[in-house]
């Protein structure tokens, strides 16, 4: 309606009929509209925004009809296509033209509909405004005026006329054929019998899985190499009719036979929608050279349609490689005596090659071999002791001696193989029971006895129960007892004149093996425990240079043993030590270096 007064712009919504089958009340009525006439613009001018409550839920066309849109005057009133808005494009005139009455319709865009007959794809549903004038007049009938594409025939939809439901009348569609279907669906007042008006319904064929995937070509052959894990052999392809992309057209792989070991995989490229088949695991050769695989291909989802599987036949064929030698067992444990004799056997360890067919020759040598204690014949693999064995050595880890032996063959290119040989040492009591420690601090009056742990390398039974006792005069001044398994207590027998003493410590353990140690106490001028002794022992290394007095040309030199240091200021004379034994027939001079001075020899 036109009129004086401000312009309203209206946002009108109309709600959906629902799913119950009793006749809706008609929600196509548009309140009437008021704008003022000679308006100066801006032109188009919205008017209105008619809205549904379904846009949310699948795509809504708006059109009008009527005087002012598609009759004289045509296009004064327009209306957006997909908003709704309605909008005026020029000035009115109320003296020309009071009131315009306009009709606006709806259709739904791209609404998918499955393939089966008898499927209910959608509603239409348009009011009346003459439903408050009289009931015939608001009565409205539907129908299918058109459908394009025509085919596979031209009626492949119908609608109900009272309730407006469009459903799929027969069988026939087909997405890889016909994707779509465009309808025009009309609307009569009074029963299908007076006024009417059109909307348009765009049918979207959706994807069923009707078409199986199938294997182009059907046989395929790949040869990979023995031993390689992960490596591709063949890409297998397929077609498909469906919507590329989609579940329908998906495809999963399956080997169906030929594979009873597991040795091959099979997984689809999601990008090409190939089989990529794989080695699971390391093919051998020399155990099977080739193999016949027969895959079969299907869809993500299940067919729609009863169809059966795509097969593909895969020969896979082996290539031989030139693998290393194998050693058996490959961690070979051997008991052995430490005390076996240098060049005696302590096993023999060969190596098997897998490669028959190309009958290698092995040749065998030590890869690691720590302490340098083992030999191999390069022929046989025998392995004897090339050194003393020790249980006791560092190399010797929990009496284990850890080696590796190395298998060469001969093929191209060579291959070695390795194997690892555990020597279980078996102990011998090669190993005297020693004090330790060796040197320590005591008082010359009141001293506390001096506790010392007895070490045996061996084990038992060659180690406790110990016995001690005290040789060369030693028990003149000291005393020892056994104060436990493996400990023993030093006392001191008298008061001594603080300096160096040494202490003869014979060990005995339980199989009769004894051992003579030296032991060093440093008797301080002190009362009790040795806390703070000023006097320590005292050892050095002196150079002495003999040399002719005549030619004065070096003859010889040695490492003097160390004696007690000199008094400062003090002169006394030197002669050479008698257990040296140096026999010098001309004059010489001694020349000690300064490093050595403070030394006194005799």
């Amino acid at each position: 309606t036109a009129g004086p007064g401000r312009t309203q712009v209206n946002d009108v919504a109309f709600l959906e009929a629902g799913p119950s089958l009793r006749r809706q009340k008609r929600e196509w009525i548009i309140p009437p509209i008021t704008t003022v006439e000679n308006h100066k613009g801006p032109f188009p001018m919205k008017l209105v925004q008619i809205k549904s409550n379904k846009d949310k839920e699948t795509k809504v066309f708006y059109s009008i009809t009527g005087q002012g849109a598609d009759s004289p005057p045509v296009g004064v009133f327009t209306i957006e296509r997909e908003t709704g808005w309605l909008e005026v494009t020029q000035p009115l005139d109320r003296e020309e033209i009071e009131k315009y009455v306009v009709s606006g319709g709806r259709g739904w865009g791209r609404r998918g509909v499955p393939r089966g007959p008898c499927t209910s794809v959608m509603t239409v549903n348009a009011t009346d405004a003459d439903d408050a004038v009289t009931v015939d007049n608001g009565i409205v009938s539907y129908s299918i005026v058109s459908q394009e594409p025509p085919h596979p025939h031209p009626q492949m939809f119908t609608i109900d006329p009272q309730k407006g439901v469009i459903s799929v009348l027969g069988t026939g569609l087909d997405r890889e054929t016909t994707p779509n279907y465009t309808l025009i669906v009309r609307a009569t007042d009074q029963e299908g019998k007076g006024l009417s008006t059109t909307a348009t319904a765009v049918i979207e064929v959706t994807d069923a899985n009707d078409n199986i995937p199938v294997f182009d070509p059907t046989m395929y052959e790949g040869t990979v190499p023995e031993n390689e894990v992960g490596l591709e052999v063949a890409r297998l392809h397929v077609t498909d009719q469906d919507m590329p992309g989609s579940p329908a057209w998906q495809a999963v792989y399956r080997i169906k036979s030929g594979d009873q070991d597991g040795a091959f995989s099979i997984a689809t490229d999601p990008n090409t929608n190939d089989g990529i088949l794989r080695t699971a695991k390391g093919l051998d050769y020399e155990t099977r050279s080739r193999y016949d695989l027969v895959v079969t291909v299907e869809n993500k989802v299940p067919l729609s349609v009863s169809l059966g599987l795509s097969s593909a036949s895969v020969l896979v064929l082996v290539r031989d490689v030139n693998e290393p030698p194998v050693f058996v067992p490959p961690v070979k444990r051997v008991e052995v005596s430490e005390d076996l004799p240098v060049g005696h056997e302590v096993t023999s360890y060969t190596a098997q090659d897998p490669d028959k067919d190309q009958r290698n020759r092995i040749t065998y040598r030590m890869g690691s071999d720590p302490a340098g204690w083992l030999a191999i014949d390069p022929e046989n693999g025998i392995v004897t002791a090339a050194q003393p064995l020790d249980r006791e050595s560092v190399h010797a880890i929990n009496s284990t001696y850890k080696a590796i032996v190395l298998a060469v063959d001969n093929g191209v290119p060579d291959a070695t193989g390795t194997g690892t040989l555990l020597l279980l040492l078996q102990d011998v009591n090669d190993n005297g029971p020693t004090p330790e420690p060796r040197i320590f601090d005591i008082c010359s009056r009141q001293p506390e006895e001096q506790t010392l742990t007895i070490v045996d390398k061996d084990l038992p039974p060659n180690t406790y129960p110990f016995q001690a006792a005290l040789e060369h005069g030693s028990s003149t001044n000291w005393s020892v007892i056994m104060s436990g398994q493996d400990s023993l207590l030093l006392k001191l027998n008298k008061e001594l004149e603080p300096g160096e003493y040494s202490i003869f410590l014979k060990l005995t353990d339980s199989q009769g093996k004894a051992q003579m140690t030296e032991v060093k106490a440093q008797v301080c001028d002190c009362e009790g425990a040795a806390e703070n002794c000023e006097q320590r022992a005292f050892t050095a290394t002196a150079i002495v240079d003999i040399r002719d007095a005549i030619s004065n040309v070096p003859i010889f030199s040695f490492t003097m043993v160390p004696v007690s240091p000199t008094r400062a200021g003090s002169r006394e004379s030197f002669s050479p030590l008698p257990h040296i034994g140096v026999t010098v027939p001309v004059p010489v001079t001694w020349v000690i270096p300064t490093a050595a001075a403070g030394w006194r020899c005799r």
